[in-house]
């Protein structure tokens, strides 16, 4: 008979035992935030880098973005987390509902999850059986294994909001530190930006299983085409106005 682990065994498994943070919360929405922030701010600045423009045009053009994209991130993720809690609130209302006029049919329905899931069928209906006993937990359970998502946690619109325009605002104010500092050079500006990039990339690896420097070089890669097409766009339109 194989033995059951005890407290001890399962405290050093879970010591030992990590998954990546795959939820939606705040660090994600910080992460990613500055990443488009960078992006943004980068193919700014070489658009109108390129486009010869002086330090003050370059200064209130990535001010004027970082504000802009600041506050549409901010927006939008707000708009987004807070449409998708009213989305399982009222998943969580038609299960409830559900449970409650057709309680064996929905227990019939668990049972053929967990079959599915691998479990036996008397396991499954043991298991079905159980958990209908109580209709919150049921409703729950049925949440959880049919949308994907804990109803009991979900993130905060505010709290994603908040992250998303801290993190773009940092994000954005990498590309035009060099120019606030008094530099007028503008491989210096993509040069500090490409350093942005690569960090907030390898950060990305926390979310994934892809290793810090690829994570790295691939954002790095995204935010070297952004701005070398809006570079070579400024160069041309400047060189138009220019003659």
């Amino acid at each position: 008979m194989t033995p059951v682990p005890g407290p001890a065994e399962f405290a050093d498994h879970t010591d030992d035992h990590h998954h990546a943070d795959v939820s939606g919360g705040w660090l994600r929405a910080g992460v990613f935030g500055a990443m488009d922030g960078l992006v943004t701010n980068i193919a700014l600045v070489a658009g109108v880098g390129g486009g010869g423009a002086d330090r003050q045009t370059i200064i209130l053009t990535g001010m004027a973005g970082l504000v802009a994209g600041a506050f549409s991130m901010a927006l939008g993720e707000f708009a987004s987390v807070d449409t998708q809690n009213d989305a399982v609130a009222n998943e969580v209302r038609v299960e409830r509902d559900e449970i409650r006029r057709h309680p064996h049919a929905e227990q019939a329905e668990l049972t053929e999850m967990y079959v599915e899931m691998g479990l036996s069928r008397e396991t499954a209906e043991a298991v079905s059986r159980e958990v209908s006993a109580d209709p919150e937990l049921a409703v729950k359970v049925h949440i959880t294994q049919e949308l994907g998502v804990d109803p009991d946690d979900q993130p905060s619109p505010w709290t994603a909001a908040i992250s998303s325009f801290v993190a773009f605002s940092i994000g954005g104010i990498v590309p035009i530190v060099t120019y606030l500092l008094g530099y007028s050079s503008l491989a210096l500006a993509l040069g500090v930006g490409a350093v942005g990039l690569f960090i907030a990339g390898a950060l990305t690896s926390r979310f994934t299983t892809r290793s810090w420097w690829l994570s790295g070089l691939r954002q790095l890669l995204f935010g070297a085409i952004a701005a070398g097409a809006t570079y070579v766009v400024g160069m041309l339109i400047g060189v138009g106005v220019g003659g």
